[in-house]
């Protein structure tokens, strides 16, 4: 949560209300569940020692919470990931604590990753764990294919110096405030 001297309070609590009142029709919600899904499956194509995981979990639902957002998964026999059917037990349970969007940025810009309450089969959290750590997106390889090897080069370049100089700028106003509230 954002404390009350952060400059993102007010978009905190404007974002509280805005998800308290304005709920997005069943249709949008679900579409964009199965964008998420086609995403995420593209990912786990370039990986296939997750795929092998995944195979192992094959029927396993996964649901992940965040505020008023909930998402169920199943692996599917082919190692990939799709929407569980309506009314599904899941197995796992994964809620996001951290009800800031703001403070999930900043904590991601930093390295850290959000935190997770986890509830259920702990073999299963640990299979989604190690998925979470081993697998990434080669953005620069999807754009490659688009516009080429050497302009998707030269744009990762930019992005990741452009992460980097995020990072230490919030790394270091993160270390401000921790000295100036260790000074008080």
């Amino acid at each position: 949560m954002a404390t009350p001297s952060s400059p993102f309070a007010f978009f905190d609590e404007l974002f509280n209300k805005i998800g308290e009142r304005l709920q997005p029709p069943a249709w949008a919600v679900h579409e964009i569940q199965h964008r998420a899904v086609l995403f995420l499956n593209h990912v786990l194509q370039q990986e296939p020692e997750a795929q092998q995981r995944l195979v192992r979990q094959q029927g396993r639902v996964v649901q992940f919470q965040w505020r008023f957002v909930t998402m169920q998964l199943v692996a599917t026999p082919a190692g990939l990931l799709d929407l569980a059917p309506e009314g599904a037990t899941p197995e796992l349970t994964l809620t996001v604590t951290q009800d800031s969007p703001f403070d999930i940025v900043r904590s991601s810009l930093r390295g850290d990753r959000p935190a997770v309450q986890i509830t259920g089969d702990v073999q299963l959290a640990a299979e989604v764990n190690w998925l979470v750590d081993h697998v990434r997106w080669d953005v620069e390889d999807d754009l490659a294919r688009l516009i080429g090897d050497v302009p998707a080069h030269a744009i990762g370049t930019g992005a990741r110096r452009v992460v980097a100089a995020l990072r230490k700028f919030v790394g270091d106003r993160t270390g401000r405030a921790a000295a100036a509230s260790g000074a008080e």
